[in-house]
């Protein structure tokens, strides 16, 4: 499957999709869970309600607004793949991060949660048509494609993880 077009999604997403150079998107999607943990392998769970300044997310958040963004990302993949043009919200990330409670829960358990979320996704986009990975709908007021779509979830989950590596364990 060929990377999708700037047309196929917002601006706003342009740093996600960058972020994706493969082009099997699906094994890139397959071994993103797996990447988050060796990047923090060396983590325990008293380390992860560890935010490096004041008004940023622990890596507990971090990990929480992946799962968060997951779980979004793929109810469009889903939706819209299905030829559902009924137009879909953006969400709130701030309070999505704060009612989700990462921090009260341990590291395995949101690494899990991220893992099955992922597994169920890849699962999902594996057997599209080539037909659905073109259809496109409306997302945060913006047309979107199914295609666009799976980038921007693995460009998503890479640019936290970078986040993660870069400004949580340097």
């Amino acid at each position: 499957m060929s990377r999708p077009e700037r047309n196929e999604y917002a601006e706003f997403y342009e740093g996600y999709v960058s972020l994706v150079t493969e082009d099997d998107i699906a094994a890139v999607l397959a071994e993103q869970p797996a990447a988050m943990r060796s990047a923090l392998a060396s983590i325990n769970d008293d380390h992860g309600a560890y935010a490096y300044d004041d008004d940023k997310w622990s890596i507990k958040e971090v990990i929480g607004h992946i799962i968060d963004g997951e779980r979004v990302f793929g109810y469009r993949l889903h939706r819209i793949s299905r030829g559902d043009k009924t137009p879909l919200s953006g969400f709130e990330q701030e309070p999505y991060v704060e009612l989700g409670r990462a921090n009260d829960r341990p590291l395995e358990e949101l690494f899990e949660e991220f893992e099955l979320l992922r597994k169920a996704n890849v699962l999902m986009l594996t057997r599209f048509s080539d037909d659905q990975w073109t259809f496109r709908g409306t997302a945060s007021d913006a047309e979107v494609s199914v295609r666009a779509l799976a980038f921007i979830m693995a460009g998503h989950a890479r640019h936290h993880i970078n986040i993660l590596r870069e400004r949580y364990l340097a």
